[in-house]
């Protein structure tokens, strides 16, 4: 496949999680569609994600999103040039229905087809913004699964410099928010109660601010907010909205302090002028506002992506995608999913 022609376009898919995904993307910067099928509502009622539902409810979403995606970029799948899919990581069962629909249509279709890393992907969703970070750049990876820094030293390019040793930090969100009997997902809830209440109020525990090292920990501030609820019982909202609002707000700084004193350090020990966010977490507001205005006080700037590719989508997926099929970096049918990666490359 030549990549030089004028024009190429990526059809990607993603299901790593609870949201079928598909998109259509152009040379790897121009989003032509991005349709997102959500499965919030249906595992909001167990307080997380239930993996066999979720990959069921893939079954059930994979076609009519993938024919959406492609109606909305106005092109049928004779114009495609490539297919982008999740290889991993995510649940075993919802990556293998995305991953397996695009091997079967990359085959009958004779199109290459690139395995994409979901993190990788997450990282290139910054290079769909209109004025994206230049290289080289630091790159946090947050989520409800994962909370890594990376050096991003060009395309393709990650080095990892740390990550959570236990909680993620939207895992930690949607814990704090469920021992607050708040809805699920957890970072929105806990982000609209925290704006009612004043975060030096009660004051959590920050971890490993002082090592000489980018990692994250945030399961001893999980556990101060358990042993805060218990000591003092009847915080729930609509108990005592006002001191519930106030354990939501320290328990929120507590979090943006440790991700902004890393990856400030980070930027500064990479020599980068330059800081991007993304995952789900990205799109906490209170976080980027945050971070902007501490980094500018290095001179360092603050990427973000929009609220529509903060979560999972398959825009990230097709452009991460589009550069690895540039590089001869595709899949054969033999190629398998995988739930787990302890490093990018």
């Amino acid at each position: 496949m030549d990549f030089n022609i004028p024009m190429a376009l990526i059809l990607g898919i993603e299901s790593s999680c609870d949201e079928t995904a598909a998109a259509v993307v152009e040379d790897g910067v121009r989003i032509r569609s991005s349709v997102v099928s959500s499965q919030v509502s249906t595992h909001a009622i167990y307080g997380g994600v239930v993996p066999e539902l979720a990959s069921r409810m893939h079954l059930e979403a994979i076609d009519p999103v993938v024919d959406q995606a492609l109606a909305r970029a106005g092109v049928s799948l004779d114009d495609i040039d490539g297919i982008a899919a999740t290889q991993g990581p995510g649940l075993i069962g919802a990556l293998l229905v995305g991953f397996s629909y695009a091997k079967a249509l990359a085959w009958a279709r004779n199109l290459p087809l690139a395995g994409v890393n979901h993190l990788e992907a997450h990282i290139c969703s910054l290079q769909l913004l209109d004025n994206p970070p230049k290289f080289p750049f630091i790159s946090l990876v947050v989520s409800g699964g994962h909370t890594n820094i990376y050096h991003v030293k060009g395309p393709g390019a990650f080095t990892l410099m740390g990550q959570t040793r236990d909680d993620a930090a939207g895992e930690a969100f949607d814990k704090v928010a469920k021992m607050m009997g708040l809805s699920y997902p957890g970072g929105p809830a806990i982000e609209t109660l925290a704006k009612k209440g004043d975060p030096e109020k009660i004051k959590f525990p920050r971890s490993m601010l002082k090592k000489d090292n980018f990692d994250f920990s945030f399961s001893g501030l999980k556990s101060a907010v358990a042993r805060y609820l218990h000591e003092n019982p009847d915080m729930s909202p609509d108990v005592n909205e006002g001191r519930a609002a106030h354990v939501a707000a320290g328990f929120q700084m507590a979090v943006i302090d440790v991700l902004c004193t890393k990856l400030i350090a980070a930027a500064k020990d990479r020599n980068c002028a330059g800081i991007g966010i993304a995952g789900g977490v990205s799109a906490n507001q209170t976080f980027v506002e945050t971070l902007a205005e501490r980094a500018a006080q290095h001179k360092i700037k603050v990427f973000s992506p929009p609220l529509s590719l903060c979560g999972d989508n398959a825009a990230m997926i097709a452009a991460r995608g589009w550069e690895m099929i540039r590089n001869n970096q595709v899949c054969g049918l033999e190629d398998d999913v995988y739930s787990r990666v302890k490093t990018l490359n």
